[in-house]
């Protein structure tokens, strides 16, 4: 008997599943194959050991609960033709494609477009190269279907996108919090005037999920050390960037050296899409790290020192506020950074301030929506028992080397 599947092993869900097709076929590509040298969660590793699943390993996750939630929406009477089907898996197995070394971090250091602008391009020339067979994956991923419910499960306040990284993140670092009832919520889901809505027994459920988001935020993804090992990264890349523009000789795998020397923007994707494609394609975390390694021993003493301390952990110092810091503050310690004897000349630059944000239930995004036992369709903000109501919660923070303070 000839085999449908091919079966993997996944530590989160156990044994999952890919058909063979276009699905099979768009895993073994090059451009997808690349995701296993991108870290999910950047450099989260150095503050939970364990979290060094890839971008790989997580859409793969999301494949799976696309299959589980397209099944459960089909045994509810939800009209989704075997087309459709084949579609929205192909969303969701391609909708981080466009993720660049690290993740987020180096997002708008190292080339000024946004990843998902990213995952377009490579789907529409994954489209090309299979003879159009992602046209409707596409329009479902970018909105343009008109089941529009298609798209909501790829992103979304529910998607499975969120499903899968909440869940796997919380596998990979250990942070219990995280864990949530994702197998309930989709089972819950349904459709109602093309929406993807909520039925109200799971809402819970829902609640657990939102709750579970935030704390992941401010425990995991915004922890301090993690931001400012994030921070020193962006700095060293962009030292890196500003001395081989000016002319500096910067050792780089050739991959990483053509974005050193060129200002690469989203309108030049609209130009030369393949070959900026290509070029992007051969980028991922081993071309950051074995260079980062390299500079340690550069002549320039910032790149060098920035190096040196992002290789061996030397991380900065992170504080983080309610409350914007007040000029005198960061004054103060630009003031000590420039006058530090065991810092190099023109540290005050390596003061850093910024903000992070986190909301875990926002209305940028559609709102959720609830079926109540009655038929209605209800906003969740308005029949949660927790008062669960869209709203950022926001935090200042300013990062400099330890040395100072």
């Amino acid at each position: 008997m000839e085999k449908t599947h091919k079966i993997l092993n996944d530590p989160v869900y156990g044994f999952v599943s890919i058909p063979y097709g276009i699905l099979f076929d768009l895993v073994e590509h090059p451009y997808f194959q690349r995701l296993r040298s991108i870290k999910q969660v950047s450099l989260t590793h150095y503050v939970y050991p364990g979290a060094l699943h890839t971008r790989f390993h997580h859409a793969l996750g999301a494949l799976h609960l696309m299959g589980q939630a397209v099944a459960s929406l089909k045994s509810k009477g939800v009209k989704i033709n075997k087309r459709e089907a084949e579609a929205v898996h192909i969303a969701i197995l391609l909708h981080d494609i466009g993720h660049g070394p690290f993740s987020h971090t180096l997002e708008h250091t190292l080339i000024e477009a946004h990843h998902e602008e990213l995952s377009v391009h490579f789907m529409e020339r994954l489209n090309d190269e299979f003879g159009g067979k992602l046209e409707l994956a596409i329009k479902i991923f970018r909105g343009k279907y008109k089941k529009h419910f298609l798209h909501q499960l790829v992103t979304g306040q529910l998607d499975m996108d969120r499903m899968d990284y909440l869940n796997r993140d919380s596998y990979f670092t250990g942070v219990s919090e995280g864990v949530i009832g994702y197998d309930r919520i989709i089972k819950m889901l349904n459709v109602a005037d093309d929406r993807l809505v909520v039925e109200q027994k799971g809402i819970y459920s829902v609640e657990r999920f939102l709750t579970s988001r935030r704390i992941m935020y401010w425990q995991v993804y915004l922890h301090k050390t993690v931001v400012a090992a994030e921070q020193m990264l962006i700095l060293v890349l962009q030292r890196a960037r500003d001395l081989s523009r000016s002319g500096t000789e910067v050792w780089a795998p050739p991959s990483l050296e053509f974005f050193l020397k060129n200002r690469i923007t989203s309108a030049d994707f609209q130009v030369r899409r393949n070959q900026l494609l290509d070029c992007f394609a051969a980028l991922d975390d081993t071309d950051i790290t074995s260079a980062v390694k390299a500079w340690q021993q550069h002549p320039d003493q910032l790149l060098a020192y920035l190096s040196y301390g992002l290789i061996n952990r030397r991380l900065f110092r992170l504080e983080f506020s309610n409350e914007p810091f007040s000029d005198g503050y960061l004054a103060s310690i630009r003031q000590s950074l420039a006058k530090h004897r065991d810092l190099p000349r023109g540290a005050e630059a390596f003061l850093i301030s910024g903000e992070e944000s986190n909301s875990a239930y926002t209305l940028n995004k559609e709102e959720i929506m609830v079926l109540t036992k009655s038929g209605d369709v209800v906003p969740m903000s308005k029949i949660s028992d927790f008062g669960i109501e869209p709203r950022t919660f926001r935090k200042y923070f300013v990062c400099y080397p330890k040395e100072v303070g």
